[in-house]
């Protein structure tokens, strides 16, 4: 039984390097792992593909046959894959059991009412795979009520859309420290609490001061009436938050539970099982926002102890293969020769 996650997000959210790095991870723990790309407009990918969708349709050619604009194009797109299923299934299977992700076009429209992306994933299910949905949004929507806000709707819509297992993910979390400070801390925004503490923020930032005062509570009052939006945070060059995002995914996904790991694990296959590198919200907010500089340093402080190891292990090494290539060299016969004696016959 495969299983695969859907990388949604809008552009810029990541969706590409998240799937760079989380092949890697997985590649390091020992978990055999595929990348798919299914936008017809990336044509520069940082990852080895095991399937391009560019290989049934370009953007570029669509746009210039058709007569269509970017976002028109990536439609039609999705629109032709849904049509050529066989193709894509045929990849499919010759990855075997391996790990998929799939890197999903950046258009929101693919995911919030037009069908063909949905459908797509549905055929995904019928073939067996174990699917999760991760949405990702960039962690700067939390600087500006409105973005947040925003993000709040089209995550949710997501969620009806896709009908789904379903992470939202906050990405580049390790930025956050860089823009103007938050009004609030990280977990009123990760576990999307009270928002009517949101609305004088709105006020403030609006131009018309409380003309939407009406709007703005309907609106906060229907994401909150669903109860089903959260956020899970992402640093994607952090080895302890890309492991603490996975064991959430594993956990959505049926992996934890059904995973091909066996009695041969590496240490951090037992890490990930066992849910050691769990992290909750307020270590985020201690790592990346209050004591970023502090963490930053130590954590420098330890790579350099650690390549001074590397180092001082590696010229150990060598002094010792001199030492050994000396040894040989001084190494005299003993009296009488080797003692050692060739006799030669004659043929």
């Amino acid at each position: 039984m495969p299983f695969a996650q859907l990388v949604l997000g809008s552009p810029g959210a990541g969706k590409s390097t998240y799937c760079n790095g989380m092949q890697q991870f997985m590649s390091a723990i020992g978990r055999k792992c595929s990348v798919v790309n299914l936008d017809p407009a990336n044509d520069h990918t940082s990852y080895p593909c095991a399937i391009d969708v560019r290989d049934l349709v370009k953007l570029e050619e669509i746009m210039e046959e058709d007569n269509l604009g970017p976002n028109g194009g990536v439609l039609y797109a999705l629109e032709e894959l849904e049509q050529n299923m066989d193709w894509l299934e045929q990849g499919l299977s010759e990855l075997g059991e391996d790990y998929v992700l799939f890197d999903c076009p950046g258009q929101v429209e693919l995911y919030t009412h037009h069908s063909s992306l949905r459908n797509i994933f549905f055929r995904l299910q019928k073939l067996g795979y174990r699917l999760v949905v991760l949405h990702l949004s960039d962690s700067y929507c939390l600087t500006l009520p409105s973005l947040y806000i925003s993000n709040l709707i089209l995550s949710l819509r997501a969620m009806l859309q896709m009908d789904l297992p379903h992470l939202n993910v906050l990405t580049k979390i390790d930025k956050l420290s860089s823009y103007s400070p938050l009004p609030f801390n990280l977990d009123f925004y990760t576990e999307v609490q009270d928002l009517s503490y949101l609305l004088p923020h709105l006020e403030e930032e609006s131009a018309v001061g409380s003309k939407f005062q009406g709007l703005n509570t309907a609106i906060v009052e229907l994401v909150e009436s669903f109860g089903l939006v959260g956020f899970e945070t992402l640093a994607v060059e952090d080895k302890r938050s890309m492991m603490h995002l996975l064991q959430v995914i594993d956990r959505a996904g049926g992996y934890a539970f059904g995973g091909a790991e066996g009695a041969n694990d590496t240490v951090w296959q037992v890490a990930m099982r066992e849910g050691v590198t769990t992290m909750d919200v307020k270590d985020v907010q201690e790592r990346w926002l209050d004591y970023k500089d502090e963490y930053d340093e130590k954590e420098r402080r330890e790579w350099a102890e650690q390549a001074k190891i590397r180092e001082e292990a590696e010229k150990a090494k060598q002094d010792q293969m001199m030492e050994d290539d000396d040894d040989l060299e001084n190494m005299s016969l003993p009296p009488g020769g080797s003692g050692m004696t060739v006799v030669r016959r004659n043929q």
